[in-house]
């Protein structure tokens, strides 16, 4: 099966390769830009570009919003991180919780539609981790942003920023990541129950 990625990151399409790769399932990433909606939900944004994809394409698709939730900050920057890049940086995000608790998190969405479903299929993982007092390591291709840098990974007794984490070191992590974490592998598991159903023969482009 060929299933096609609505997104300009390659990072994102290696994550979900990596869990499909033992079901025979190819990625073809579609690098369109998507239009967003101005929300801070990620699963509504991940349900709109996921749609917006497949009535360009008429095939199955996915397609992904995330999010980074500081606790000391109300949650801020939420899914508006690429903003937050652009604007204050790394830097300024980390001046913002000088002297404050600094756990955080991710969440994301991993929105799937075809012609079988009436709307999107949605699943949701979260992982939860603290801020390093500095960016270290470097944004490998596997990385999805600039925040891998600053993002200590709370599972395992890590105190390496995922920056600073070998790629070996990075699939040990993601191997050891519960499924509830992780809405690539709740859909790789999904998959594999409904091959039938995603495997089924579609209509002409």
């Amino acid at each position: 099966m060929t299933l096609y990625y609505a997104t300009t990151n390659q990072g994102k399409v290696k994550t979900l390769q990596r869990e499909l790769e033992k079901y025979h399932v190819t990625i073809e990433q579609f690098a369109d830009e998507i239009p967003e909606p101005r929300s801070s939900d990620v699963q509504e944004i991940a349900a709109v570009k996921v749609a917006w994809a497949y009535r360009k394409l008429n095939r199955p698709v996915v397609a992904l919003d995330a999010g980074f939730y500081i606790y000391a900050l109300n949650g801020f920057p939420k899914a508006y991180v690429n903003f937050a890049l652009e604007t204050i940086g790394l830097e300024g995000i980390l001046k913002l919780v000088a002297g404050k608790d600094r756990k955080c998190e991710f969440r994301e969405c991993l929105a799937y539609l075809d012609n079988h479903l009436s709307e999107p299929l949605c699943f949701l993982g979260h992982v939860k981790g603290t801020l390093a007092e500095e960016p270290r390591g470097t944004v490998q291709p596997h990385h999805w942003s600039r925040l891998s840098l600053i993002f200590i990974p709370e599972n395992g007794g890590r105190t390496k920023t995922l920056g600073e984490t070998t790629y070996e070191e990075h699939l040990e992590w993601r191997k050891n990541l519960r499924e509830e974490t992780s809405s690539a592998m709740q859909f790789a598991t999904w998959y594999k129950n409904n091959t039938t159903i995603t495997c089924a023969t579609l209509p002409p482009k």
